[in-house]
């Protein structure tokens, strides 16, 4: 029980950075890759990488490696609180004001994507 609770901590607390949030609804649209992320955030690698990690270690996003790009996606493992949790927040983070901008501003930055500046 100490550990479930201890997991279920570190989940909430993954939660408690904008940064995080922004990400995670950016995750919601399907898989990234880092420089993805960082053109719609408008953040360096070094600031989504930590995030990405801080987010990959409380089991929230997965990642996968091709070639030099390192991709992510939202977590389909977990208990069912987990479960339910993640459908909640997919669903709540699409009505942000934020979470709306980042989708446009994702769009937009994969509409320009060259395959020679990204995975």
């Amino acid at each position: 029980m100490f550990l479930f609770m201890k997991k279920t901590a570190h989940f909430f607390k993954a939660l408690s950075d904008e940064t995080r949030l922004r990400i995670l609804a950016l995750l919601t649209h399907g898989e990234l890759c880092v420089c993805d992320l960082m053109a719609t955030l408008d953040l360096p690698q070094s600031t989504v990488s930590r995030h990405l990690a801080y987010l990959r270690n409380a089991g929230l996003v997965e990642d996968r490696r091709q070639g030099i790009w390192m991709y992510y996606r939202l977590a389909n493992e977990g208990g069912a609180l987990h479960q339910e949790l993640m459908a909640l927040l997919e669903k709540q983070l699409g009505d942000f004001a934020q979470a709306r901008q980042d989708k446009t501003a994702l769009q937009r930055y994969l509409e320009r994507k060259s395959d020679a500046t990204c995975g």
